[in-house]
């Protein structure tokens, strides 16, 4: 386990015979779209008249698909009038088993009475061969890379206690949203993000604003309307 003085580490394994053969998980900062990257900072907005940014500048958006690590398909997925198929070249399992197979499926019956059910539908699974330990405390939410719309599927959200169950595989069930897609999802495609997340208690509480607050309210969103890019030259971390 890690100690009080490392560093934040989130550790991933995989078995031995299949070291340098699984693409590894890279942290999310690495694995940007390519859509995101050619995108232009800024576009005409024909209501207002004028040009305006786009999502590339909008700090929250991009910092969310900037943290934690990607997890990647372990090889090519051909997908052809609703049939997945592939040809993996990692070997079989030894000392410990594995599944060889990129993905699994679920019945729809595990998903009745959910928006997710359809009689005639399957979920995917993808599997995923590296095992992921956090530190102490510490507990890994799973979900959809953010702000991935372009991908076929949606990946589901889950939250594992990885300080604690570190010694088996994760696998991620997904919602293929594109039946007319017709071509192959490519070895390394991220099919899950992952963001370390420390177990504490909280509470919600509300309040009115005081005067205070109210003028201090006032005059950000005043100096926000004024000062393009306020939020990441100030606030920001």
């Amino acid at each position: 386990m890690s100690g009080k003085d490392d560093p934040m580490t989130l550790t991933f394994r995989c078995p031995a015979e299949l070291e340098g053969l699984l693409p590894p998980p890279v942290p999310a900062a690495l694995g940007l779209p390519d859509w995101l990257k050619a995108m232009p900072p800024l576009a005409f907005n024909a209501i207002n008249g004028r040009d305006e940014n786009t999502v590339k500048r909008c700090p929250p958006f991009v910092d969310a698909m900037t943290n934690g690590f990607l997890l990647p398909l372990i090889c090519d997925l051909k997908i052809e009038n609703g049939e997945f198929t592939w040809d993996n070249e990692i070997p079989p399992g030894g000392a410990v088993s594995f599944s060889r197979s990129p993905i699994g499926f679920h019945d729809s019956s595990q998903v009745s009475g959910t928006p997710l059910f359809a009689d005639d539908r399957f979920l995917i699974k993808f599997h995923n061969l590296w095992t992921i330990e956090a530190p102490d405390g510490y507990a890994v939410l799973f979900t959809h890379p953010f702000n991935r719309f372009d991908l076929p599927f949606t990946t589901l959200t889950g939250w594992v206690d990885c300080d604690r169950y570190h010694d088996n595989w994760i696998h991620f069930p997904a919602h293929w949203h594109d039946p007319n897609f017709s071509g192959v999802l490519p070895k390394g495609t991220p099919v899950a993000q992952c963001v370390p997340v420390k177990r504490e208690s909280w509470v919600a509480r509300t309040m009115p604003f005081t005067a205070e607050e109210t003028q201090r309210a006032h005059d950000l969103t005043t100096a926000i309307d004024r000062e393009p890019g306020l939020y990441r030259r100030r606030f920001r971390a």
